[in-house]
């Protein structure tokens, strides 16, 4: 079985690409599949802009496709950054803008999550969401040099997600816990496919 991601996102295409290996799939970049498309990301739940990236390579290509959206969802931010995540602030910022934003409020309130959505179109053009998140919270500085974007603020016990070796940030992040979602999606869809 062939999917197509919807990325030509390297470490992205690398995770999916280790997670669906023992089920016998070859994921695809869109790149692999011929596909040049950037849809906008307009939607308002991490679900939608999913869909709104699956959608758009499925449209050209009529082959199964994933895609996702992930964010970073702080409590005491109402939320925020959530969809925006990634225009929060100039690129290389993100991490400057949210310690400035958070900057007064206490270390018992900076709770927050990490969340993905996962979207699968098949072959019909059938669709399903899955959602994986991760819980953490919000350190004081940036610590780490592993990972990227909101990475080395996030914390995760005792370590920010930046310091974890990639093998232990994937055992609990929240895209791998959407990935390992679909994993089983997949594994039960071609077991009835057969």
């Amino acid at each position: 079985m062939k999917i197509v991601m919807a990325t030509n996102n390297q470490n992205k295409l690398r995770e999916a690409r280790e997670i669906f290996s023992p089920l016998g799939i070859e994921i695809l970049s869109q790149k692999e599949a011929g596909v040049s498309v950037n849809p906008e990301e307009n939607g308002t739940t991490f679900a939608e802009n999913a869909l709104i990236k699956a959608r758009a390579v499925y449209e050209l290509i009529h082959l199964p496709v994933i895609a996702d959206d992930s964010g970073l969802c702080v409590d005491a931010l109402n939320g925020a950054p959530g969809v925006y995540s990634a225009r929060y602030a100039p690129e290389g910022l993100l991490c400057e803008a949210l310690l400035e934003n958070m900057k007064e409020i206490p270390a018992e309130q900076r709770t927050a999550r990490f969340v993905t959505d996962v979207a699968f179109i098949d072959e019909s053009g059938k669709e399903t969401v899955l959602e994986g998140d991760c819980p953490g919270v919000i350190g004081f500085e940036k610590r780490g040099t592993n990972g990227f974007g909101y990475d080395p603020v996030f914390m995760y016990g005792e370590k920010s997600f930046a310091e974890l070796e990639p093998e232990q940030k994937n055992a609990v992040s929240h895209r791998g816990a959407a990935f390992r979602k679909l994993y089983d999606y997949l594994k039960n869809y071609q077991q009835e496919e057969t």
